[in-house]
């Protein structure tokens, strides 16, 4: 039981926390910016551990986003108001898409040159497509939710794969709530209107 915690103690940890931070998101609490910054301090070590350094690295960027994000929800919204849900502004599509497909090119690069990662293009296109995500979240975007349905599923396969089975069973549960919270943040869209 000990050499099973010592090796999946800290992964445990980061599926409760990731399940708080996914319980405070669908209600819109600021508070999962907390959570957001204390559950990739965790996971840096798992990732690191696995040889899945762009995760390691988005660790890095969810820690400074989820400040960022913090901020805006508090003071983003019209005449420094609380944000509220709305929906991605179609000119913002072509913009995040090539945001995407920069990242995932950089990253893509630096893993296979640079690392002895055994999953640089999936670790990349998951880790590209989190940046985008996370920004989505940042400003209340509804669709963030559908980014993340695909940064979830793939994640999930890529860590049954490494061999991280907690974080493999959260990201699997991942990709089933983002659905949900979907349906969630549309009715509050809809309550707000």
């Amino acid at each position: 039981m000990g050499a099973f915690l010592s090796q999946h103690g800290l992964e445990i940890l980061g599926v409760i926390l990731g399940l708080i931070y996914l319980l405070q998101e669908f209600r819109q609490s600021p508070a999962m910016w907390v959570t957001g910054i204390i559950m990739p301090c965790i996971s840096l070590f798992v990732y690191y551990r696995a040889g899945l350094y762009a995760d390691f690295g988005i660790d890095i960027y969810y820690i400074l986003a989820a400040v960022y994000g913090f901020i805006v929800w508090k003071k983003g919204g019209k005449s420094g108001e609380e944000l509220r849900v709305s929906h991605m502004p179609l000119r913002m599509i072509l913009p995040f898409s090539l945001l995407f497909l920069a990242v995932f090119a950089l990253i893509a690069f630096v893993l296979i040159r640079w690392t002895d990662s055994t999953v640089p293009i999936a670790d990349s296109f998951t880790t590209a497509l989190s940046i985008v995500a996370l920004l989505m979240l940042a400003r209340k975007w509804i669709e963030q939710w559908w980014v993340w349905v695909v940064v979830d599923a793939v994640s999930a396969a890529l860590y049954v794969y490494k061999g991280i089975p907690f974080y493999a069973g959260l990201y699997t549960l991942y990709t089933i709530l983002a659905v949900y919270g979907y349906f969630r943040w549309h009715k509050s869209c809809l309550d707000q209107s």
